[in-house]
């Protein structure tokens, strides 16, 4: 079976490329502990992604494989997040528990990220209907090539521990457990270049 090609999304493709982040977040721990209700998940979550990861539209490193089988957002060095949004949508569309939670949890995942320049991944999923196709690491393949040709170091949050061991075979290291409360625990991991 040929693996298909990466894709670098075009901005007019970023509406399909965050549906299929919808799709592949669905039963993410993290995303739902902020977003139980189904409803409201599929309302939001867009605007969070866009949000999280949606520069990458403007920096080409947007990229999609398969019939948006599967997607990743990566922020070039010295790109962030619009954190901002993120906990302006949190204020509006969540429980006061959320509310109360989430600006905490993203102040310590900032305090992982590298002080030097590095590549960062916001979000990278795969619809579970194409789970085991080899698409998440044909996407993470594509861009830790740029990463190494670059010198550049790595960085993610895995929100969902079964997914540790798939950053692990890619070289990331998990760097500690962030645990805020009954936030489910997040995994900052960084990869050196190689």
């Amino acid at each position: 079976m040929t693996r298909p090609d990466v894709k670098t999304a075009t901005e007019l493709e970023e509406n399909a490329v965050i549906d299929a982040l919808k799709l592949a977040f669905v039963a993410d721990p993290a995303t739902r502990w902020v977003w139980p209700d189904s409803q409201k998940y599929l309302s939001h979550f867009s605007k969070f992604a866009k949000a999280f990861g949606g520069k990458a539209f403007e920096h080409k490193t947007a990229h999609y494989i398969g019939n948006y089988s599967g997607a990743a957002l990566w922020l070039p060095p010295n790109v962030d997040p619009d954190v901002d949004t993120i906990l302006g949508l949190i204020q509006e569309t969540t429980s006061e528990e959320s509310q109360n939670v989430v600006p905490e949890v993203f102040e310590k995942m900032n305090g992982y990220h590298p002080n030097e320049p590095h590549w960062y991944l916001p979000l990278l999923g795969v619809d579970p209907h194409h789970h085991g196709k080899g698409l998440g690491s044909g996407l993470m393949k594509h861009a830790l090539t740029v990463c190494d040709k670059d010198n550049s170091l790595a960085y993610l949050e895995s929100s969902n521990p079964r997914n540790i061991p798939f950053y692990k075979r890619h070289g990331f290291e998990l760097l500690t457990t962030i645990q805020v409360k009954k936030f489910p625990p997040i995994f900052p991991m960084l990869r050196r270049p190689q």
